[in-house]
């Protein structure tokens, strides 16, 4: 089965040929796309320089300018679609996410989940590392998220996650609308209204070491309105519809079934 990771990288430059190696040497074969915003620090020139040692599995796409979190996953998923990926994982460059819990995601993938979560604040999940604050603003973040929308996700915020493809070719990507955290949220939401089986697999959750974090006021106030608006359309819009990619002759019946699947 092909599988792919998506990094979105910004200004990554010491942490970026660390990660890339550490997905490569995992041992069931993970192939990775780069997403950079035009880092000036080099990081797209690191990823090329690395391409003839990891040739046929590192990608890179690039963009200019800094578009936002969102955008570049949304860049990434069309990629990998377009390329026919059975399995597309988001994960972050700072090693945050122990790329040795990518082996845990695909797994529950494998079993039965549509989409599986990498999640800090289920049972045996940890945050290390990190800020009182920072952990406070999460899981109230989290709370938030789950008291207004009533999604049954524990870490709807969470940024490692492995979608298998007909989650995200059924999903109307151009539907998605946020570009900061609260597009973790926002995908959370679409594929849980569309019916699909989610799975939180718990893990360890680390603060980077090096680099700067992207978190800002902006980013926060993004997901307390996101959050509110994502309930006002799944209650008076047909959120459903709107999210579902166009029906055509080839994927009519599937967009039938997720329907009555969340009905």
């Amino acid at each position: 089965m092909n599988k792919i990771v998506i990094i979105p990288t910004y200004n990554e430059c010491e942490n970026i040929e660390t990660i890339i190696t550490a997905v490569m040497n995992l041992q069931n074969d993970f192939h990775t796309l780069i997403v950079d915003d035009g880092s000036p620090d080099g990081t797209a020139h690191i990823v090329k320089s690395l391409m003839p040692r990891f040739s046929g599995k590192l990608f890179i796409e690039e963009r200019k300018g800094k578009l936002g979190l969102g955008t570049a996953y949304i860049h990434g998923f069309k990629w990998a679609l377009k390329n026919r990926y059975d399995y597309i994982f988001e994960m972050d460059a700072d090693f945050s996410h122990n790329p040795l819990d990518l082996e845990r995601l695909y797994q529950a993938a494998f079993i039965g989940a549509d989409v599986a979560i990498g999640s800090r604040y289920v049972k045996n999940g940890v945050v290390e590392n990190w800020p009182m604050d920072r952990i406070v603003l999460s899981k109230g973040a989290s709370l938030y998220t789950r008291l207004i929308t009533f999604m049954p996700i524990k870490d709807p915020t969470a940024g490692f996650v492995c979608y298998k493809a007909n989650v995200l070719s059924t999903i109307n990507l151009d539907a998605i609308t946020f570009v900061g955290y609260a597009f973790q949220i926002e995908m959370k939401f679409a594929a849980w209204k569309l019916g699909f089986k989610i799975e939180e697999v718990p893990i360890t959750f680390k603060d980077r070491k090096l680099g700067a974090s992207k978190m800002n006021k902006g980013i926060i106030k993004e997901g307390i309105f996101g959050v509110l608006q994502l309930k006002w359309q799944s209650i008076f819009k047909n959120y459903r519809r709107k999210i579902v990619t166009k029906p055509n002759s080839e994927n009519v019946f599937l967009d039938q079934t997720i329907a009555s699947k969340s009905n």
